[in-house]
């Protein structure tokens, strides 16, 4: 007699002949969809106290002991170590919010965890998934239309409204102390590398964030040129104006063959023909370096030891060159773009038409913090800046080079998209309002999912008055109230520990932003909640009983 055997994960069912291997369990596609939804729910929770201007600060530590201090939703959740594979999906959409916003990670969380939770109340009442997911899709679409009416449109051209927009994005950082600082710079930034007129995004590879260990944030600063970190291989030439600048990615040393050899030398003479072959041939580089009419040069970072030899160092110096070294190969796109020159790979290349131009190219001491390479004044069409970075160790670096990155993506939202809305809590209480009264215009079940879809984007004040030290559900019902008599900018204010007409307080997020955080919320609950199954080595044979 046959038997069918089914292994999964190390259980067998044995079926019976007569099923014919049609066995069916019916309570295991319910199963897994609120396993789904419990994960879903745990990764949300968990990043839910870092949300908002008082939210808290997470300390991740990896595998090799270093430490990551921060509030911001997409690193926490690319740092933790996520096994179930529904988690991975919130975890994935917090990286699809940093890549289409850069803010609004740990809201887009959020919400997706209150989505779920209402998901998984619906489904206990016996609502069938396809039209929970198909209710949520009108929802998000009505969602989208709602807060494009109640935004805001705002000019490239209005530096205050731009400046509030970075504030807002920095007010939940660690380095928030330090907007009134960041805030401009991110703005100038962008604002540099772009034509108002006719932009409809922003490259930020053309800005260049330089971290330089020592100082504080207030040594930050924007340079209108480029910054290396590299410094300059000959002491003799720190400083040059009316610079011609060449990057060469070959070695300034003697030549090498291809396959190893060994050179045996029977007498002095010989010897001294090595020596004065190998001189010959760097002074020749050198001379024809200095031939193109190139000051300064830049070395590509090389795997060689002597990539740049003792000789050709002391050449270079007698020929009042300046030599930085050690470029790397990820950065040589940004600098051939700011300075206007092209990698040469090859001696025979090296011609004048391959090298950049700059007013000045300077060795800039840091108060004994080390020392900076700054070329400024670059004449190339290529619109680039760089922001130095600078802080009294590696954590605060970092964190404040996140912050950075989430004010410029702000600012770059604007120029995408060139609507605001007002931010704590306000467009999610009115959405909700809104979306409930769009659901009392619906009928049957989907009026239900419609509902409770809205009563869930209420988690969004909820958090935010409870990390904030208020009460929530006072707080909440409050604002409801207020939205409902027409104050469709009322929002938690918490520095003042209240509600309060949020624009007036100059906070303010792009639409972008919460369009971005909605559609992506609700499309990854909609993919969590058409999931039925999981498969994992799953194994079919039969055995002989």
């Amino acid at each position: 007699q046959t038997n069918n055997v089914y292994v999964r994960s190390g259980c067998a069912t044995l079926l019976p002949p007569s099923s014919g291997g049609a066995y069916v369990d019916r309570d295991k596609p319910a199963q897994i969809r609120f396993s789904n939804i419990n994960a879903g729910k745990a990764v949300a929770d968990a990043i839910r106290t870092s949300l908002g201007p008082k939210g808290m600060d997470k300390m991740i530590q990896d595998g090799k002991g270093d430490v990551t201090i921060t509030n911001d939703g997409a690193t926490i959740l690319k740092q933790m170590q996520v096994l179930h594979p529904a988690a991975k999906m919130l975890v994935e959409l917090s990286k699809a919010q940093d890549i289409e916003a850069g803010d609004g990670t740990t809201s887009v969380v959020v919400i997706a965890g209150a989505l779920l939770d209402a998901c998984a109340k619906l489904l206990q009442k016996g609502i069938h998934p396809t039209i929970i997911s198909e209710s949520f899709q009108k929802a998000v679409d009505k969602g989208v239309e709602i807060l494009t009416s109640i935004s805001q449109p705002v000019q490239l051209s209005d530096r205050e409204t731009l400046l509030n927009s970075a504030t807002t994005s920095l007010c939940s950082k660690v380095v928030s102390q330090y907007s009134s600082l960041l805030a401009p710079m991110s703005v100038d930034a962008v604002m540099r590398v772009i034509d108002p007129g006719t932009a409809t995004t922003v490259d930020l590879k053309d800005i260049h964030i330089v971290k330089k260990l020592g100082g504080t944030i207030d040594d930050c600063e924007l340079v209108d040129g480029l910054v290396l970190t590299q410094r300059v291989v000959n002491t003799g030439v720190t400083r040059v104006e009316k610079a011609k600048i060449g990057l060469i990615q070959f070695c300034l040393s003697p030549p090498k063959t291809d396959m190893d050899n060994q050179i045996v030398v029977s007498d002095y003479t010989q010897m001294d023909r090595v020596l004065r072959e190998e001189r010959s041939y760097i002074l020749n580089l050198v001379k024809q370096i200095k031939k193109a009419g190139c000051t300064v040069l830049l070395i590509q970072k090389s795997i060689l030891r002597d990539a740049l030899s003792d000789l050709a160092k002391h050449f270079l110096n007698k020929m009042k060159i300046m030599v930085i070294k050690d470029i790397e190969r990820e950065d040589i796109e940004f600098i051939c773009k700011t300075i206007g020159t092209k990698p040469v790979a090859h001696i025979d290349q090296f011609l004048p038409e391959m090298l950049g131009t700059a007013e000045l190219v300077e060795e800039v001491s840091l108060d004994g913090s080390g020392k900076l390479v700054k070329i400024t004044g670059c004449t190339s069409s290529g619109k680039t800046v760089s922001i130095v970075v600078r802080g009294s160790n590696k954590l605060v670096i970092e964190e404040a080079e996140r912050s950075i990155h989430d004010a410029l993506c702000v600012v770059r939202c604007l120029v995408k998209k060139r609507a605001l809305i007002a931010g704590g809590g306000a467009p999610e209480i009115e959405l909700a309002l809104r979306l409930a009264e769009y659901a009392r215009t619906l009928g049957g079940m989907e009026s239900y999912c419609v509902r409770a879809y809205a009563d869930a984007l209420e988690v969004i004040p909820s958090t935010l008055a409870e990390n904030a030290g208020l009460n929530p559900i006072s707080t909440v019902t409050e604002l409801r109230n207020r939205h409902a008599q027409g104050e469709k900018t009322a929002g938690i204010n918490v520095r003042k520990g209240g509600i309060s007409n949020i624009l007036e307080e100059l906070v303010v997020q792009p639409l972008l932003v919460s369009i971005s955080a909605l559609t992506l919320a609700t499309e990854t609950v909609r993919s969590i909640l058409k999931i039925d199954d999981v498969v994992n080595n799953f194994f079919l044979f039969t055995r002989t009983v």
